[in-house]
């Protein structure tokens, strides 16, 4: 029996019941496939109901504001994925409806190709194969492939290999349960870390297996450099009011709300006070958390968080607003933002 058969008979027992997989709307897998960019399919899954329910069709999403979208995606990370997503729900509707072709849906802002493979193949039925993480360890694994999968030759290796193993069947609904059974296989059966060899389907002329090469593939070189950065918070109580501002684009976090910002590890409070004139200082400011760790894809946090309650309104730069305390849920906040307000308000 050959590869896409094998892997096709084992998605028939095994594969998940996925809401996204019960439609054929565009929308819908859209919109999951954006979500779980990044994100385990048990907490994208939550996050899919809960935009559908509030937004319905691609309409209703065009129609709400960056905030509002930013503020439902709260939690998920990687805040770019919801501008763009909500940058394409204008682009949808100025077309007047979903693209139905590969090249017309990678125009989508926040679309590449494994994107506009899997919104090809499971809403229309195109002949394109997906290529994620899980297809690039089944596929190295499986024919023993020690290309680096993010080098230029091993994308386009596996991304040819993908697309020449679909099922050359006339029934295109075929290639959508073949890219939803690979990728399946990997998230299951095929593991990063302890894969279930021992009950494999494909173990008998699975090349990794034969060569005992399982935790050698795939390869991936090492380029990310991890840089740490300090950064210290100033939340401002006066008179049930707090200043909160919204951070600018080129950085992480872009168009989310946080408390004031002393973003320069080098800088003390006392040090900062003095240059902006502020009558603040350690001695008035309450140190809430100390060197709090957040990790990023390509950075380490450490932030400490203080209290300030002045007993005057201070003049903060323009962009910061003052708002009710009690209002600062409606804002989409970082995560790290979140964990260090739970100390206020617990």
């Amino acid at each position: 029996m050959e590869f896409a058969s094998i892997l096709l008979e084992w998605f028939r027992e095994n594969g998940r019941n996925l809401p996204w997989r019960q439609t054929r709307d565009p929308y819908a897998i859209w919109l999951s496939e954006i979500i779980l960019q990044q994100t385990q399919v048990k907490q994208g899954w939550e996050y899919w109901e809960r935009f559908m329910r509030r937004w319905p069709t691609v309409e209703a999403l065009a129609a709400a504001t960056e905030d509002e979208v930013l503020r439902e995606w709260q939690g998920l990370g990687y805040y770019s994925r919801a501008r763009n997503l909500h940058y394409a729900a204008s682009q949808i509707v100025a077309r007047g409806g979903f693209p139905n072709t590969i090249e017309e849906i990678k125009k989508l802002k926040g679309v590449g190709d494994y994107t506009a493979a899997a919104i090809g193949s499971f809403a229309f039925d195109l002949p394109a194969a997906v290529v994620d993480g899980n297809v690039y360890r089944v596929l190295s694994r499986y024919f023993g492939i020690d290309t680096p999968i993010n080098t230029t030759e091993g994308k386009k290796l596996f991304a040819a290999m993908a697309q020449e193993l679909l099922p050359k069947a006339n029934s295109q609904k075929l290639t959508a349960n073949y890219n939803q059974a690979i990728m399946d296989f990997g998230a299951i059966q095929c593991t990063p870390q302890s894969p279930k060899c021992e009950v494999c389907p494909l173990m008998e002329s699975c090349e990794a297996f034969r060569t005992n090469r399982i935790q050698e593939l795939p390869v991936k070189l090492k380029t990310l450099k991890i840089r740490e950065r300090h950064l210290i918070y100033i939340y401002i109580r006066y008179k049930g009011q707090t200043a909160i501002h919204r951070r600018g684009a080129g950085d992480i976090w872009q168009g989310l709300w946080e408390p004031l910002l002393i973003d320069n590890g080098k800088l003390t409070i006392d040090n900062w006070a003095a240059q902006n004139n502020y009558q603040l200082s350690i001695v008035n400011c309450q140190l809430l958390r100390k060197n709090v760790r957040h990790v990023l894809t390509h950075r380490i946090l450490y932030a400490d968080f203080y209290l300030w309650e002045p007993d005057k309104r201070p003049s903060l730069p323009s962009d910061y607003i003052w708002i009710p305390e009690a209002d600062i849920d409606n804002y989409a906040l970082p995560r790290l933002i979140e964990i260090l307000l739970a100390d206020l308000f617990t």
